[in-house]
């Protein structure tokens, strides 16, 4: 008999049921949404919305972190429903990836089908400045870990799913748009995730560096990589809290981390509310619900 994994539909399943009943019942085209740490200012946008501590959910992992609030939120952000995740959890708590991976399961089940992915990162990009906003255009997962270890569940996925194409252009050149609209700047480029929970040497910012990142985090790709697995089609946005500059290193906190993700987190809730207030128009562009249109 094959050994049961966190991989396992029923359970994960149980979690949706679970918070339909407490909650809300996902109507279609309802958006997901992961925040990152300190990233608080988004959540307040959300309106008409009922809050589910993580605590009470079946088989949710519990976030050890400052800065990640550890409740969902269904409300509406700018006017469409909403499904946020406020906190997630880490690799460097203990967790494996498909642990860390279940809030995105959890939301497919759900009935999302649309997802922002949110974090707080360091510029490696010297060009990148702290306190602006980056959209993820692709992604290096440099954690050692991938949240499809183990056997596979045929109902989310494929044993090997392409990534091609895991950040929707089209939902970049949406949140662009919307960015130049509110005067915003917002950066693109590539996020790299480590296992942290240290922060990087100058040698490791090099080497990172040449590898093509733009961003560092410790969070984001493998959710990605959960969520192409299940078809959903992602946007990302890191808020740069940070610059990492190898040959002068600036010493830096968690604490200067989540202030620093504070003070942006206005204009990351701005963007974030107008790209929900855009998205059905994109979607009767030509855009199926679940975002597999070749054209995306």
């Amino acid at each position: 008999m094959m050994k049961k994994t966190v991989n396992d539909l029923d359970a994960v399943r149980h979690s949706a049921r679970f918070i339909r009943e407490k909650v809300c019942n996902v109507q279609a085209g309802t958006l997901g949404l992961v925040l990152g740490s300190g990233l608080g200012a988004v959540r307040e946008r959300i309106t008409a919305h009922v809050d589910l501590p993580y605590a009470e959910i079946p088989g949710l992992p519990q976030s050890t972190v400052e800065g990640h609030g550890g409740f969902l939120r269904a409300g509406l952000l700018g006017g469409q429903p909403v499904v946020a995740l406020c906190g997630r959890v880490h690799l460097y708590e203990g967790y494996t990836a498909a642990e860390a991976c279940l809030n995105v399961r959890i939301l497919a089940e759900l009935g999302v089908r649309t997802l922002m992915l949110t974090n707080a990162a360091g510029a490696l990009n010297p060009l990148f400045s702290a306190g602006t906003l980056m959209c993820i255009t692709d992604h290096i997962n440099f954690s050692g870990q991938s949240p499809l270890t183990g056997p596979n569940c045929d109902a989310w996925g494929p044993r090997f799913p392409d990534l091609s194409q895991v950040w929707c252009p089209r939902l970049l050149a949406l949140a662009a748009s919307q960015a130049r609209r509110l005067g915003l700047v917002l950066e693109r480029g590539v996020y790299i995730q480590v296992a942290g929970p240290n922060l990087e040497t100058p040698a490791e910012t090099r080497a990172y560096r040449r590898l093509g990142a733009d961003a560092i985090g410790m969070s984001t790709a493998i959710e990605a990589i959960a969520a192409a697995h299940m078809g959903l089609r992602v946007l990302g946005i890191s808020c740069l809290t940070n610059k990492n500059l190898p040959d002068c290193m600036a010493r830096t906190s968690h604490q200067e981390v989540l202030e620093m993700a504070g003070k942006a987190s206005a204009d990351m809730a701005l963007l974030l509310e107008a790209v929900a207030g855009a998205l059905p128009g994109l979607d009767s562009a030509g855009v199926d619900s679940a975002g597999l249109n070749p054209a995306r």
